[in-house]
């Protein structure tokens, strides 16, 4: 026989067993739809995470962070000045390497009311026009602080569109855009004028869902629950920038940390500073400077760390390197599982045709067409349920967008599926080595005389 008579006795064969092939390839469907699923649910992981970290500031944000002081300095741990304004000033002045320094003064436990409404924000936040371009802000109605703002320690404000969601009503159950300037709101019991409000922040799956409600008004008021504060879903990323307050950093210094110092004094610690380095090439040798900078106003003492945000990548990358690792052990071994299944069934088969094998080699067949027309079965029954697993894996990739607590949505990737279905070919050829070896050795005479 040729290769293609072989091929074609091969499909007879298995469409004249429908039912036990299709039990067969049950294995490799589950295996293969699992590995596929699995990939798309990680990669769906990695965009949610990458999209986090850009919408946290990007690669060439750098955050300096309070640290304890090293044993070796531990004597001077009550000098310990940490972040202030004057090392805001300094690294502004000194080192040119760094593009943008940005002081940040948080409240804490943070209450916004606003008449019989109440809200806590992720972050209540006194600052600089600089937050707008370290944390990649972008304003959709009003306008920012002023220099007379700051200057005065006006108390105005720019929200959010989850303070704006909570305190005011979302757009989707109202029916129109809610812009609240102009209102005023009490922060920790004191008033503050909206003067600005933020876009909305949220990936690409709340997009879509938004989107969609958009587009069917029916389920949007059968179902008010589902599509109430749009700021609150997604990745985390989004949650706090959507519920976020930033006041003149001088209004946050003189109306809410009036009390917290020593001697009736204001606290003069800052919560935060965060830099953007000018070229990602030089980041060592900027954060070398700012280092320095920091060593001198601080009289020498290191109670200052710095974090990069590619450090946050390198974790992210090993949790997605570990995540596919898993995943993929777990699909391999449905695959093999699945193997064993074809295995036991070839060998099943083999022993139902021994004295067609017989007749084929009494006729002139060679023991290598044997082998091959058995492979043949082997490795089609896999590629069969590799296609019918890859198929199955779009519905479980649907099922688990649905039932996903994020917006991270799962991305099926040819890469996956190519790997699916070698790895599926692969365990075909290794399912049917051994019937197929099995088969091609048999003699003539004693498969035809088998009952």
């Amino acid at each position: 026989m040729n290769l293609w008579n072989t091929i074609a006795v091969g499909f007879k064969e298995i469409w004249a067993h429908k039912s036990r092939s299709l039990l067969t390839m049950l294995g490799i469907v589950l295996g293969v739809a699992s590995l596929v699923a699995m990939a798309a649910l990680v990669k769906g992981m990695e965009n949610g995470m990458r999209e986090s970290m850009v919408a946290m500031g990007g690669a060439d944000k750098v955050l300096l962070e309070d640290q304890e002081v090293p044993p070796e300095q531990e004597h001077l741990a009550e000098e310990a000045p940490g972040r202030t304004m004057l090392d805001v000033i300094s690294l502004r002045r000194s080192a040119p390497l760094l593009k943008l320094v940005s002081p940040e003064m948080e409240l804490d436990y943070t209450t916004i009311t606003h008449e019989d409404k109440m809200v806590n924000p992720s972050e209540c936040v006194g600052v600089w026009p600089a937050v707008l371009d370290m944390n990649l802000h972008t304003l959709e109605h009003g306008r920012f602080f002023t220099d007379l703002d700051e200057e005065n320690a006006n108390s105005v404000c720019v929200i959010g569109t989850g303070i704006r969601d909570e305190l005011f009503g979302t757009p989707e159950k109202a029916g129109r855009e809610i812009v609240p300037i102009g209102e005023v709101i009490n922060i920790n019991g004191q008033p503050f004028t909206i003067v600005g409000m933020f876009t909305r922040y949220e990936g690409e799956m709340d997009r879509k869902l938004r989107e969609l409600a958009k587009s069917k008004p029916a389920e949007k008021q059968a179902g008010p629950s589902r599509m109430k504060g749009w700021g609150r879903r997604g990745g985390w990323a989004f949650t706090r920038k959507n519920m976020t307050v930033y006041m003149p950093l001088n209004t946050a210094w003189l109306k809410f940390r009036s009390s917290s110092g020593t001697n009736g004094m204001p606290d003069p610690r800052l919560s935060s500073i965060d830099v953007k380095v000018s070229d990602m090439n030089r980041l060592e040798p900027a954060l070398q400077q700012a280092r320095n900078v920091m060593m001198m106003t601080h009289r020498g003492i290191e109670d200052f760390n710095f974090r990069t945000q590619e450090n946050q990548l390198d974790t992210i990358n090993q949790q997605i390197r570990n995540a596919r690792l898993s995943g993929g052990i777990i699909a391999a071994i449905s695959l093999l599982v699945g193997g064993i299944g074809i295995m036991n069934i070839m060998l099943a088969s083999i022993n139902e045709r021994i004295r067609e094998i017989g007749i084929c080699k009494a006729v002139g067949a060679s023991g290598f067409s044997i082998f091959l027309q058995i492979l043949v079965e082997s490795m089609a029954l896999s590629i069969l349920g590799a296609v019918a697993g890859i198929g199955a894996s779009y519905g479980l990739v649907k099922i688990m967008a649905a039932i996903t607590p994020t917006g991270n949505a799962p991305v099926i990737t040819t890469d996956a599926m190519f790997v699916a279905v070698g790895f599926s070919a692969a365990v075909g050829i290794f399912a049917g080595l051994f019937p197929a070896i099995k088969a091609a050795r048999l003699h003539p005479i004693q498969a035809l005389r088998y009952e």
